[in-house]
């Protein structure tokens, strides 16, 4: 009985005691790298969801941020509709947001058609946001949204193109658990430049005054970031070059990342806009293979974080 009671003390004690070293390894050795005051939150592009049958749009991106100490969300709007109905959607995630984590405010990243949506969402509503950060952002439209709005309007071709991608659109969002309407002819006027232009009309925060400049890193409290690609082919294993080398086309000799130009992806203090990615590589699409020599999409995610907490937000 004695033999017993002791090996069971033994076994407590060790127990406590590697419990005890865990807790202390975790409290003084974790890395918090990414630990950011406010939550960052972030928002897809067109035709983006935030998990497609066990496919995150973000791939890795969350987890990877929230292993160094970053308190991450994803959001999911209408894959396919103007920027304010898609801002106004957002607003309504990030606060409910607020209220479950108790933040005050979240520093936001918008990836694409993200981009302007996020803008839009410090534009109305600047009490819910601390910083705004737009990955390849449609801050001045896309010569690829031009190319399709150059469809003669009412035109069969239209129709038959509309109805495409508002078909392709619904199935996207009922796969992804979205529930909301697509309106692809929205979401092509407020990526067109005609649209953009207007559009910053009534948001500039952030937004150059020049053709590739920088724009005001500081508006009403918020910290303006941007960072960009610039390279529609980076991997012969990436089968989303195809399409990136085709759409990039429309850019002419203007350097692009197969869907936005590099200085119209310009907001506020400008990262990078060269890093050798498309638009996909830049939220690490398709399944993380990206060029070979340029820096892992993860790690510009993360760069970032750091570069967020260093700045108190």
């Amino acid at each position: 009985m004695k033999k017993i009671i002791t090996r069971l003390t033994l076994l407590v004690t060790m127990t406590f005691a590697m419990q005890s070293q865990a807790w202390f390894w975790d409290s003084w050795f974790q890395s918090t790298y990414t630990k950011t005051k406010y939550p960052i939150v972030l928002a897809h592009g067109l035709l983006g969801f935030d998990e497609l049958l066990g496919v995150e749009y973000w791939y890795k991106i969350p987890q990877d941020l929230r292993n160094d100490g970053a308190t991450v969300y994803v959001t999911q709007v209408s894959n396919t509709n103007y920027t304010e109905v898609r801002g106004e959607q957002l607003i309504t995630q990030i606060e409910n947001i607020i209220a479950v984590s108790g933040a005050d405010k979240v520093n936001l990243i918008g990836h694409s058609h993200g981009g302007p949506t996020i803008r839009y969402v410090a534009s109305v509503r600047p009490d819910l946001v601390a910083s705004v950060t737009t990955v390849a952002g449609v801050n001045k439209g896309s010569n690829t949204a031009d190319f399709l709005r150059k469809i003669p309007e009412d035109s069969a071709l239209e129709g038959l193109a509309l109805g495409i991608v508002n078909g392709f659109s619904t199935v996207l969002d009922f796969l992804s658990g979205g529930g909301y309407t697509p309106d692809a002819l929205g979401a092509l006027t407020s990526l067109s430049t005609e649209g953009a232009l207007a559009f910053n009309a009534q948001h500039p925060q952030g937004v150059p005054t020049t053709a590739c400049g920088e724009g005001d890193y500081l508006v009403n409290g918020i910290r303006y970031y941007s960072w960009s690609g610039a390279s529609p082919l980076t991997n012969v294993l990436d089968i989303s070059d195809v399409a990136m080398g085709l759409t990039a086309l429309t850019f002419g000799s203007e350097q692009n990342d197969g869907l936005v130009g590099s200085c119209d992806s310009h907001l506020g203090q400008v990262i990078r806009d060269d890093y050798r990615m498309n638009h996909l590589d830049e939220v690490n699409q398709v399944f993380g293979i990206h060029h070979l020599f340029e820096t892992d999409p993860i790690t510009t995610y993360r760069n970032h974080a750091n570069r967020l907490k260093n700045a108190g937000l």
